[in-house]
């Protein structure tokens, strides 16, 4: 039997219920499912307050009950597109079909010949990275946005402080 491995690649700060979604759909078209944790290399700032181990902890916590098999790899910024793919396939298990919506990342994997579909968003109104990190800030109520493990590393990770004292 020949298996499907697709790639998704976001920098999940943090994993929320739009991603959830996306994570759903795509497994209806995939036997596996790779999830790259994009600007793995950052943390502590304002647009990436989390290191790239909490959201590996958010996201395969979250996924623990998918009966499809998930792997969540770190993919470090790299400021060389023409070489971008090759990091991203050194870095992942092999995968047929890339996931984005990313102008760039669509251009980067079909210029090397790889397939690239399209997903849906979903309530991009709250379903924002930068929207529930602004809720985090002002003590707003982010938790009806995010997967209940989520809010646990949040929480762990005393993730809410750190987001107010480095905005």
């Amino acid at each position: 039997m020949d298996t499907t491995r697709g790639i998704l690649i976001g920098r999940f700060q943090p994993f929320h219920e739009g991603h959830m979604r996306v994570v759903e759909d795509i497994i209806d078209e995939v036997d596996e499912l790779v999830l790259g944790i994009g600007s793995a290399d950052a943390s502590h700032e304002p647009r990436n307050p989390f290191t790239a181990g909490e959201r590996i902890m958010m996201i395969q916590n979250t996924l623990a009950s998918l009966e499809t098999t998930t792997y969540v790899v770190p993919l470090d910024d790299m400021d060389r597109n023409s070489v971008w793919v090759s990091h991203v396939e050194s870095m992942s298990p092999w995968f047929d079909v890339a996931y984005s919506n990313n102008p760039l990342v669509i251009r980067l994997f079909r210029e090397d010949g790889i397939d690239v579909h399209q997903t849906e968003m979903f309530d991009r109104e709250n379903l924002k990275g930068s929207e529930i990190r602004e809720l985090m800030a002002r003590d707003g109520d982010w938790e009806q946005f995010v997967p209940d493990a989520v809010v646990e590393v949040v929480e762990e990770v005393d993730g809410i402080s750190r987001v107010d004292a480095i905005r």
